[in-house]
């Protein structure tokens, strides 16, 4: 199985991107990874939340190949323990996926036609974080998941 994380827009933070590269690099040893950024739209302030969405959905769609399974981290999504998600990853592996795409939208999310795409929506928290920080976050779950499937001593219940 491979995993590509799909986000919105760059991180312009530097202890964000040093933070997600760390994980990102601990990730690989596990299966192939990869971290794509979908440049900002262009007009972005002359458009609407709705319209916003809608474009981003397309940029989205235009990176998805036949037969990914899609995720997307939404706040309305499901919620993990890391036991749990470590679960949920490892039967996507005995499933035969060949590639799972997990896309952390912009600052307004998804639409709710984008949404019924999906295979999957998963939250990582009760609580709201920027589409920037939750990047870091997500990648120390992943790594936090390969982890536990391992049998390795990172995670502590």
């Amino acid at each position: 199985m491979k995993i590509l994380l799909l986000v919105i827009g760059k991180t312009d933070q530097s202890f964000l991107d040093e933070g997600m590269r760390l994980y990102f690099d601990r990730i690989e040893r596990y299966l192939p990874f990869e971290f794509k950024v979908i440049p900002d739209l262009k007009n972005r302030k002359r458009l609407s939340e709705a319209e916003q969405k809608e474009a981003e959905a397309k940029l989205i769609e235009a990176q998805l190949q036949a037969g990914d399974v899609l995720v997307l981290l939404d706040e309305n999504g499901k919620n993990y323990h890391s036991r749990g998600f470590a679960a949920f990853l490892e039967q996507q592996m005995l499933q035969s996926v060949k590639r799972l795409v997990f896309v952390i939208g912009g600052p307004y999310g998804f639409t709710d036609k984008f949404k019924q795409q999906a295979r999957f929506l998963i939250s990582l928290s009760s609580m709201t974080f920027s589409h920037q920080l939750v990047r870091l976050v997500f990648a120390e779950q992943l790594y936090r998941a390969f982890s536990i499937i391992k049998g390795e001593p990172y995670h502590h219940d």
